[in-house]
C-alpha cells in the first residue's frame, strides 16, 4: 500500500503523506523542524481560517478572484477556522521566525479542501498576503478572543466568588499579619475583599491587553509597503474580521512599526504577567491561612480534594494553590520569553513569532484554568475557622496598639515584652494593672475590642 504521494512546489518534488491535505511546502517543514514535536496551538490555526475567508471575500469584492474560486476558498477557511481539520496543521513551534512554513500549511491545506477548482496556495488563497503580515494578524486575533472569551470571563467568576466569600466573613475578626509576623486584627471578610479586588484589577488588565493588540498589521504584505496588495484589501478585510468577531480591529496605523515590532504584543503579555502575580498572592495567602490543620495558622479550612501522603495517613494538602503558583511561574518564564521574542524584530521584520504567539496563547490557557479551579476547588468551598481566629488574637502581641494613644509606646512595648516573656496575654496583664495604666474594665475591653481595631473609625 502507497502510504505517501508527490507533490511539487517551487523547490521540486517531496513525498506527504497520503492523507495529509497539506502539501509540499509543509512537507518540508515538517522536515526541517524536528525540534520540539509541539506544533503551533490551534487557535492561531483557526485565527488564520478566519483571515483566509476574510481575505477571500474581499479579493472577490474587488474583483481579484472569480466568485466560485472565493467562495471555494471562505468555505474551506471556515472549516479551519471550526477546528474541523486541526491534525493537518504539524508545524513545529521552533520553525522559520516569521511563521512563513505555518502560512503554507493553511494555503495548502486549503487549496486541497478547494479541488477541484484547481486554487493554487499563493496565486489565489495567499492573494494581497505574505507571511509577514497575515502571521502577526493571526496572532493578535487568537490572543485577543483568548482574552475575551477565555481569561476575562474566569477572572470575572472569580472575582464574584471572593466577593461572595467577603460578604459571608464580614464578622470574623482575625489578627493581621505584617512581616508574617502577628499585626493588628483585620476581618476575614477584609482579606477576601483584597483579593477580590485583585481579580477585579485583573479583569481590567485583561481589557488593557486587548487593547493594545487592536491593530492589525494586515496589508503591508512582505515588508509593510502593501506591495502586491490592493489599496483596500487590509480595510475592507479587517472590517470583515471587526464583524465577524465583534472586536474593534482597525488597520495598524503605521505598517512597518506593526511588521518589525511586537511591542503591543510585549505589552500585552506584561500584563497576563500581573494578573500571574495577583493569582500567585492569593493562592499563597490561601496556603498559608490554611496552614496546619493543628500546628499551622488553621484560620481557613480549605477543601480537602486528595490524599496529600504516600507515606502519611490522613495528610490532605492544598493542592489547588500550589498548581496556581506553578502556572504563576510559567507565565514569569514566558514573560521572559516573549520579551525576547519581541526584541527579535531587525529591520522590516521580526523573526521570532511563532514562539511569541504560542507563549501568549499559553499564558492565557493557564491562567484561565487556573482562576477556574481556584475558585470551584479552593474559594467555594473554603471555611472559615472562627475559634481559631478568635485564638490566636488574644494571643498577639499586636493587641497592645490599641493601647498606645492612652498609655503611650513605651509603656506599651513594656507590656507586649513581658507578655513574651510571661506567656501571659496582653489583656490579662493589662487587666491586672488597670489602675497603674488609668483605665477602667469598661475602657480596657473597648480599647482591645478586635472588631473596633478592624474599623477605620476605631481611633
Amino acid at each position: 500500500m502507497n502510504h505517501t504521494r508527490t507533490e511539487r512546489d517551487s523547490m521540486g518534488e517531496m513525498q506527504v503523506p497520503a492523507a495529509a491535505l497539506y502539501g509540499a511546502s509543509t512537507a518540508r517543514a515538517v522536515e526541517n523542524f524536528p525540534v520540539s514535536g509541539t506544533p503551533l496551538p490551534a487557535e492561531l490555526i483557526h485565527a488564520y481560517g478566519r483571515i483566509k475567508r476574510a481575505a477571500a471575500q474581499t479579493n472577490a469584492a474587488l474583483g481579484l478572484l472569480e466568485p466560485a474560486v472565493a467562495e471555494g476558498i471562505a468555505a474551506a477557511a471556515g472549516e479551519i477556522a471550526e477546528g474541523r481539520h486541526d491534525a493537518h496543521f504539524p508545524v513545529d513551534i521552533y520553525q522559520t521566525g516569521s511563521g512563513t512554513s505555518t502560512n503554507m500549511n493553511v494555503n495548502e491545506v486549503i487549496a486541497t479542501l478547494c479541488k477541484p477548482l484547481a486554487v493554487h496556495p499563493n496565486d489565489h488563497v495567499n492573494l494581497g498576503q505574505s507571511s509577514n503580515d497575515t502571521f502577526p494578524t493571526a496572532i493578535h486575533v487568537a490572543t485577543a478572543l483568548a482574552l475575551r472569551d477565555t481569561l476575562a470571563p474566569a477572572l470575572m467568576d472569580l472575582e464574584d466568588s471572593l466577593r461572595r466569600k467577603a460578604a459571608s466573613f464580614d464578622a470574623v475578626v482575625k489578627i493581621g499579619r505584617t512581616h508574617l509576623m502577628d499585626a493588628t486584627p483585620v476581618r476575614l471578610g477584609q482579606e477576601f475583599g483584597g483579593w477580590a479586588r485583585q481579580a477585579g484589577l485583573s479583569v481590567a488588565r485583561t481589557r488593557r491587553a486587548l487593547d493594545a493588540l487592536m491593530e492589525l498589521p494586515l496589508g503591508g504584505t512582505a515588508v509593510g509597503t502593501g506591495l502586491n496588495a490592493h489599496p483596500e484589501f487590509a480595510a475592507r478585510t479587517i472590517a470583515r474580521l471587526e464583524a465577524e468577531t465583534g472586536l474593534p480591529f482597525r488597520e495598524a496605523a503605521d505598517h512597518f512599526e506593526a511588521q518589525s515590532a511586537k511591542d503591543a504584543c510585549v505589552e500585552a503579555h506584561g500584563q497576563l504577567a500581573t494578573i500571574a502575580v495577583s493569582l500567585h498572592k492569593i493562592a499563597c495567602d490561601l496556603r498559608l491561612l490554611g496552614s496546619g490543620p493543628r500546628c499551622g495558622i488553621g484560620e481557613l479550612r480549605l477543601p480537602a480534594t486528595q490524599p496529600g501522603s504516600s507515606i502519611m495517613p490522613g495528610k490532605v494538602n492544598p493542592v489547588i494553590p500550589e498548581a496556581v503558583t506553578m502556572v504563576a511561574a510559567r507565565v514569569a518564564g514566558n514573560q521572559t520569553t516573549v520579551t525576547w521574542c519581541g526584541a527579535g524584530g531587525f529591520l522590516e521584520l521580526n523573526v521570532s513569532m511563532p514562539l511569541l504567539g504560542t507563549c501568549l496563547l499559553e499564558s492565557i490557557r493557564l491562567l484561565a484554568n487556573a482562576a477556574t479551579i481556584l475558585r470551584t476547588k479552593c474559594v467555594e468551598g473554603t471555611e472559615a475557622n472562627e475559634e481559631r481566629c478568635r485564638e490566636l488574637i488574644e494571643l498577639s502581641l499586636s493587641m497592645v496598639t490599641s493601647l498606645v494613644p492612652k498609655i503611650g509606646y513605651d509603656r506599651a512595648a513594656a507590656i507586649a515584652k513581658e507578655s513574651v516573656a510571661t506567656g501571659r496575654t496582653v489583656r490579662e496583664l493589662c487587666t491586672a494593672r488597670l489602675d497603674d495604666l488609668g483605665l477602667t474594665t469598661a475602657e480596657l475591653n473597648e480599647l482591645l475590642d478586635p472588631q473596633r481595631m478592624s474599623e477605620k473609625e476605631s481611633i
